[in-house]
């Protein structure tokens, strides 16, 4: 989970090639080791509602300090929707009160994963 290109990698094999959208989260811990990376939530073709408060919780019970986070787009396009970028200010606002850092949201398809942080909507 060291930078961008290795985490939308390993995002992009976990989830690329889905036919339903999915919403994972990587909990790393004060050194941004990976404690555990889980599918919090699944929707259908286009798209997965997310509940902060599980995540928050997911992040809680594994004592990590920092999350990454990555969903899938089935239709093999990986810009951000606004409802991703709304999603991801409101996550980060909700983990930035428990002082846990949301590094970054990756959008991934088959071929590409777009990051949030590097796009500057984080």
């Amino acid at each position: 989970m060291g930078d961008p290109e290795s985490c939308g990698a390993y995002f992009r094999l976990r989830l690329g090639n889905e036919e339903r959208e999915h919403f994972e989260a990587a909990f790393l811990d004060s050194r941004n080791r990976l404690i555990a990376t889980e599918r919090l939530f699944s929707g259908t073709i286009d798209g997965t509602q997310v509940s902060p408060r599980i995540v928050a919780q997911r992040a809680l019970a594994l004592n990590a300090t920092a999350v990454v986070l990555a969903h899938n787009h089935p239709s093999g396009h990986p810009e951000p929707s606004s409802a991703d970028r709304a999603i991801t200010a409101h996550l980060k606002d909700i983990l930035q009160m428990l002082d846990v850092r949301l590094l970054d949201h990756f959008v991934v398809t088959a071929d590409q994963a777009v990051s949030l942080a590097v796009r500057g909507l984080l």
